[in-house]
């Protein structure tokens, strides 16, 4: 009679400690003990990713502060702190997280993002060089940082050079008479001069070269032979080049622009790339966590079962209504449900530190070391996730898989330079012309000339008989100048001649350069078409694996549906199999053995379900990743620092204010960026 009492007494515990078990734990929510900060899903602060916080690709402009393009533009140091949103979820050494907090604080502070994030601002700094007439620097994932053509350079940059020189020096005169000394001795002849000029020079995306001079140089000699002495001379010129073959277009001649402006496409499809490779990280962590959490609780709720069993059994051991083995087994049991509970345990630990790492940039700070993270999100039910079919979903990956749209611009640059090394194999044909205008002026003396024959005169001007040996009149045998004063002209009687174009020059010709064999040209021509068929089946390939992956991801949210309903008829199955155990144990028609083997069977097909819930979470993340829609799903748009104002333009391709566009709205949504800032 004992003995009957004691076994119904404890069916009855046993069955109301499992009955109190959640039938799903998974499904159901936790308590939080904290008040919830608000979710971005919920109109807390937007996700934001930062990259409108700098654009560098425009320079100071010369005016109208002149010293402004030789300053160096300061790059403010990186933030490697926790973000704000982080301290505001911990609430008494708890954060209570959803899942879109979570991604947001993955967006914020993940260190991957955070150094993804300086490639975009790095093909800004990259079109800045090439709008010079440069290579670029090139990006990750691009083809190349410039064309490979040898063609003609160009620098678009104008370029203002000025130039003061000063000489003077003795120059030893060999010929007294050519250098104008008139005396047979040695002597040396003086010079100084100053020399100034001003050369202005810029090249255009039309192959053309423009140049235009101003110079004015100052002289001065001791020697007698000049016409001015001092000396001016002026002159102001005029030259244009204009490539006529190779080198020829604004396509070719900007080429290194195209491609620098398809490389910062690029850098955003990367980080796009790298948004979408760490939100299905962060949410498969949040789901691990979840099934971790519910996982302890399951196991120690096997453990207090175990213990409960144990402890009665021992009770009734002492009062002599049980054998000794079923003391033994309960307690063997006991012992390996607590070894379960210590393993549950340490995952939950390992898979708290795996998601803090998404979420920050230093999980190791002392305000987040021991926090406890506590996920309020729940699986979706199956019935609510659904697959595309096939071939649709194949067209969405074509449409919104980043490493697709990079490969599409890879092409376009391939193509670029295709054309750029076809021009290179081109003769060199050179238009040039130029025209200048000189002026010549100084200071000169003004002489009086006696003509020959004219009688002497004495100082006053009365004429003087002188006879010579024959006894006539004697004259001035020949004629002679005299020095009566200076005459100054210089730099305006200089300039007016320019003006005036008294002394003009015009020059006009074409040059052209043959090269024999061309290899060099050849090579390039080449090497860039074996590169853009290598691209090409790239491509393919690509789009193969984006198939596969499809593919693979679809059949994994299938299996995970399927494996979540088996899971769930296995767990009620189990669940009522062991309250059938129950009920016969407390008739006596079974031992505790046998409970206890139920029992282990329901805690399996209730971690099964666990499990499988999880599984089919993460298959569905990675579904979602393989389709390129993880930014659309997870509400991840990039906001202005103003107000949380959504930015007009968005450098996450694919979306625009939440909302997905389509692959040809958004290339020319960033054409019209980088028009609008190349102007």
């Amino acid at each position: 009679m004992t003995k009957s009492f004691g076994k119904s007494l404890l069916a009855a515990v046993l069955a109301g400690i499992l009955a109190g078990a959640p039938v799903t734990p998974v499904l159901a929510q936790e308590q939080a003990s904290a008040p919830q900060a608000k979710s971005a899903a919920q109109g807390g602060v937007p996700i934001s990713l930062g990259l409108s916080k700098q654009h560098y690709t425009g320079s100071p402009n010369f005016l109208p502060n002149p010293t402004a393009p030789y300053r160096a533009q300061y790059v403010n140091p990186g933030t490697l702190s926790n973000s704000p949103r982080l301290e505001q979820l911990i609430q008494n050494g708890r954060m209570n997280l959803s899942l879109q907090d979570a991604i947001a604080l993955a967006m914020e502070n993940s260190m991957d993002i955070v150094v993804q994030r300086y490639n975009p601002w790095m093909a800004d700094a990259s079109i800045l060089k090439t709008k010079a007439g440069s290579f670029g620097f090139g990006v990750p994932n691009s083809l190349a940082a410039g064309s490979t053509a040898s063609l003609p350079n160009l620098f678009f940059d104008p370029f203002l050079t000025q130039s003061f020189s000063f000489n003077s020096s003795k120059i030893p005169v060999n010929n007294p008479f050519s250098s104008g000394a008139g005396s047979r001795n040695f002597l040396a002849l003086g010079d100084h001069s100053a020399n100034y000029t001003t050369q202005y020079s810029q090249g255009f995306s039309t192959g053309t070269t423009f140049n235009t001079f101003f110079s004015s140089v100052r002289s001065s000699s001791t020697s007698p032979a000049n016409f001015f002495n001092p000396a001016v001379q002026t002159a102001i010129g005029v030259s244009i080049q204009q490539q006529l073959l190779q080198g020829f277009g604004r396509d070719v001649t900007r080429r290194n622009i195209l491609i620098a402006e398809n490389n910062r496409k690029i850098a955003d499809l990367a980080f796009a790339q790298q948004a979408i490779t760490t939100i299905t990280s962060t949410v498969n962590a949040y789901w691990e966590l979840v099934y971790a959490r519910q996982n302890v609780a399951v196991q120690q709720q096997a453990v207090t079962v175990s213990e409960k069993l144990y402890n009665d059994n021992k009770k009734q051991l002492e009062i002599g209504t049980m054998a000794p083995l079923d003391v033994t087994r309960a307690e063997s049991e006991l012992a390996t449900d607590r070894q379960n509970l210590i393993v549950a345990q340490t995952t939950q630990l390992q898979d708290e530190l795996v998601l803090k790492n998404f979420i920050s940039k230093d999980p190791t700070a002392s305000n987040l070391l021991n926090v406890e993270i506590i996920p309020t999100d729940k699986p979706d039910t199956p019935s609510s996730i659904q697959t595309s079919p096939f071939a649709d979903a194949v067209q969405e990956a074509f449409a919104n898989r980043p490493d697709v749209q990079e490969q599409l611009l890879n092409l376009k640059n391939g193509e670029i330079d295709v054309k750029a090394t076809k021009n290179a194999l081109l003769p060199l044909a050179t238009l040039t012309a130029s025209y200048s205008s000189t002026g010549l002026t100084g200071n000169s003396p003004i002489t009086t000339t006696t003509p020959a024959g004219v009688p002497l005169v004495d100082s006053i001007g009365n004429p003087v008989t002188v006879l010579d040996n024959m006894g006539n009149p004697a004259f001035i045998p020949g004629s002679t100048s005299t020095t009566t004063g200076l005459s100054k002209s210089g730099f305006p009687d200089a300039m007016s001649q320019v003006f005036h174009n008294r002394f003009p020059s015009y020059t006009g010709g074409i040059n052209f350069t043959f090269p024999l064999r061309n290899r060099a040209a050849q090579a390039d021509n080449i090497h860039a078409q074996l590169t853009q068929r290598q691209l090409e089946a790239q491509m393919q390939q690509i789009k193969n694996s984006a198939v596969l992956d499809v593919r693979n991801t679809s059949i994994a949210v299938e299996q995970g549906r399927a494996q979540v309903e088996a899971a769930s008829k296995a767990r009620e199955l189990q669940q009522q199999t062991f309250e059938a155990e129950q009920k016969k144990y407390q008739l006596g028609a079974s031992t505790v053995y046998n409970v206890i083997l139920t029992q282990r069977d329901l805690i399996t097909a209730q971690g099964t379900e666990l499990r499988a819930l999880a599984n089919l979470a993460e298959a569905k993340a990675n579904y979602e990743r393989a389709l390129g829609r993880t930014l659309q799903v997870n509400s991840v748009t990039i906001a202005s620092a103003k107000k949380g104002e959504l930015e007009r333009d968005t450098l996450i391709p694919g979306t625009r204010d939440g909302q997905v566009i389509g692959t040809e709205e958004m290339f020319k949504a960033l054409d019209d960026k980088y028009k609008s800032g190349s102007k």
